[in-house]
């Protein structure tokens, strides 16, 4: 028909109106678009009218045909081309990856400048005010009405937000009180207490145990003295409460008393001490799965739990204890400066009552959406309970946390900043129990983070006492970093679980002295820094290379004590060292700008927090599983610390149990590379 129309359209215009066409526009009843019947007549048509208003009339119809065609063609081959990304919930939506546009956004010095003129010490002083309580501890009202508050500042900010809620087990003094007895007597009374310890009343001559590390105990064998059935005094300090009372229990003592020492803490003689004993994070009563409502799990409790009563004491409780004990003055300052071992012949009862109960805690989630890989986030993360005020430890930290929010939010409304990924701001409660909220949360959706998280922020205890800069954080942040202070991340930083239980990159800073607001402003620069970098460049600035030193000194100490497994170990090593540079070969000769090659390279960088997991430990019985950074016996620390038992003959030195540790951790090792390597035809198993 549109060659017979074109014919026709011909003839007009030459002068041979020989035929003429009929248009008929008719419109479809059932809600169909319009459609055209056309219609040819010969010369011995009774109907022909040759007027020039007819066949003008015939031309704008013809037109009219040919516009609506092309428009129906141009829409449907711009919805073909276009592919819309949607997140009402970066956790629990599944998103297809898609070829983005590059979106503009300021350059990174635009970036930095406006953050720290965006970031001020007003508004961080007003959240300090309106964030303090004085009671907020996990599950309570105060909680709850500061969570609600968190909430409504992010819907302010214009974030989507969100909660979750969880059903935990958590110790509280009970009714009567615990305590402690020295010659028979009750010595002085303390509010303070440690969760999760054993519930019990033992006894036992006293022991001095400086930190209760690991190597002070090894000083007490050393000079033969012998630590079961004591009750073993340690000082607060370089390790959390959980560590120092494993090691007792493992050297069969039958309590720990904790104190601050007047050397490393500036508190009041009678200042209570509270704090956790499981040797893990989460809800111990529900070990490697989630504590929601009415999940029906068999009973079980996690290995981390003490077997032993652990109770903190005060200065002045110490110093009682201590004085009575030994003829010599000042014994608590003597013993901190000279570090003397002592021990004591008077014997100490400990009553322990804690009473376990279940709270419902809540977790408070806001989000700044990406806008190329939306399903790509980083999260920043901050404790809101506190047992008592808890000024330093929880509402720092959460002001800091909603002055970010509102800054980021204000940069991208006012400025004209599009972050490419994700930020998810989370509010965590019963963090004082040990990362219970976020350990939960972790649990929970395990699978859809590990594949879609590429980092974690930690703020809690932002702020501390000590004249210092410290930032703990994954190898693959290093580069981030490196003009701070580096050091491994131990059980007491929160962001401890995401690391060696989620196999999520993460960080945590500490910063000391001067005025609270300053600190807070630099401390805030920085996170806000780390985070905008993240979010802002085409590919993660996590640095694949870092592990490489790592995993080589590990492989250099097992080298020093054994040569008939070295080769395989030695190839692992070497797989990983090959995959780390040939990705970095990859994204010098790859084009930047082309956001699909760029997303490929970032999942490959993703997979390696992840893959450091054992996929060979149970979480149940294991739950940090990271063989670099966490514990437990799937770990390289634990083959060095196995080779040195064997070597030294040692009762629990197993020849084949390490073989089959020192097979498993090889391959785990491989198996990091490989997922490195991208493809399977690019991996690299010679072993």
């Amino acid at each position: 028909r549109m060659d017979q129309a074109r014919t026709t359209i011909s003839k007009i215009f030459n002068g041979e109106p020989r035929s003429y066409t009929r248009f008929n526009l008719t419109q479809n009843m059932e809600g169909d678009n319009s459609h055209v019947e056309m219609k040819l007549s010969s010369d011995m048509d009774d109907e022909v009218d040759r007027s020039p208003k007819t066949i003008c009339g015939f031309v704008i119809g013809i037109l009219f045909l040919f516009i609506i065609g092309y428009l129906i063609g141009y829409l449907s081959n711009r919805n073909t081309d276009k592919t819309e990304i949607k997140s009402n919930c970066p956790v629990f939506n599944e998103i297809a990856p898609v070829r983005a546009e590059a979106v503009y956004s300021l350059d990174w010095s635009d970036l930095r400048a406006l953050l720290k003129k965006k970031l001020t010490t007003l508004n961080i002083n007003t959240n300090l005010r309106e964030f303090s309580s004085a009671s907020h501890q996990a599950g309570s009202t105060g909680d709850e009405a500061l969570a609600n508050k968190i909430m409504g500042k992010f819907k302010t900010f214009g974030m989507s937000t969100w909660t979750d809620e969880h059903y935990v087990k958590i110790h509280e003094p009970g009714s009567s009180n615990n305590r402690v007895l020295f010659r028979g007597n009750v010595v002085e009374t303390t509010e303070g207490y440690l969760a999760y310890s054993a519930i019990k009343t033992v006894q036992g001559a006293a022991l001095y145990a400086h930190y209760g590390r690991a190597e002070d105990f090894r000083r007490l064998q050393d000079r033969n003295i012998d630590v079961n059935g004591k009750v073993v005094l340690v000082r607060a300090g370089l390790l959390s409460f959980a560590e120092k009372v494993a090691n007792a229990a493992s050297l069969n003592a039958s309590a720990v008393l904790i104190y601050p020492d007047p050397v490393n803490y500036s508190i009041k003689e009678d200042t209570a001490l509270f704090g956790h004993v499981h040797l893990g994070t989460g809800d111990p009563y529900t070990p490697g799965f989630p504590s929601f409502n009415h999940t029906q799990f068999p009973p079980a409790q996690s290995s981390g739990l003490p077997s032993i009563p652990a109770q903190t004491i005060t200065i002045k409780q110490a110093t009682a204890i201590m004085r009575c004990s030994c003829d010599c003055h000042s014994l608590l300052l003597t013993v901190a400066v000279t570090d003397t071992l002592i021990t004591y012949s008077d014997i100490i009862t400990v009553e322990v009552n804690n009473v376990l109960i279940q709270k419902k805690i809540h977790n408070v989630f806001g989000v700044i959406k990406g806008y190329m890989d939306a399903d790509r986030y980083i999260v920043i993360g901050a404790q809101r309970d506190a047992w008592g005020p808890g000024y330093a430890r929880s509402t720092v930290g959460t002001s800091l946390l909603v002055e970010l929010a509102r800054t980021i939010t204000d940069m991208i409304k006012n400025d004209g900043f599009k972050p490419k990924r994700s930020i998810v701001f989370a509010s965590w409660s019963a963090g004082e129990f040990g990362s219970v909220g976020a350990t939960e949360w972790l649990e929970g959706y395990l699978t859809s983070l590990n594949m879609k998280m590429f980092s974690y922020i930690s703020l809690d205890e932002v702020i501390s006492g000590f004249d210092s800069f410290k930032a703990t954080a994954s190898p693959l942040l290093y580069e981030l970093l490196e003009s701070t202070m580096k050091q491994p991340m131990g059980l007491s930083h929160s962001a401890y679980p995401f690391q060696t239980f989620s196999g999520i990159p993460s960080i945590s800073f500490r910063f000391t002295s001067a005025s609270i607001q300053v600190l807070l402003k630099t401390a805030g620069e920085v996170v806000g820094l780390v985070t905008l970098r993240l979010v802002h460049d085409h590919l993660l600035k996590l640095n694949v290379a870092k592990y490489t030193s790592v995993i080589r000194s590990y492989v250099s100490q097992i080298r020093s004590k054994v040569e008939s497994c070295q080769t395989w170990l030695l190839s692992a090593q070497g797989s990983y060292d090959r995959a780390a540079s040939a990705l970095i070969s990859a994204i010098r000769n790859s084009d930047l700008d082309d956001m699909e090659q760029c997303r490929i390279i970032n999942n490959r960088i993703m997979r390696v927090e992840g893959s450091l997991l054992s996929p060979y430990v149970s979480p149940r019985e294991s739950l940090f599983r990271h063989i670099l950074l966490g514990s437990g016996s799937h770990t390289l620390a634990a083959l060095v610390d196995h080779l040195e038992a064997i070597k030294g003959g040692h009762e629990s030195a197993d020849i084949d149990q390490f073989k089959n540790q020192f097979a498993l951790a090889t391959w785990t090792i491989q198996g990091c590379a490989n997922a490195l390597a991208g493809e399977v035809w690019d991996m690299d198993n010679e072993i």
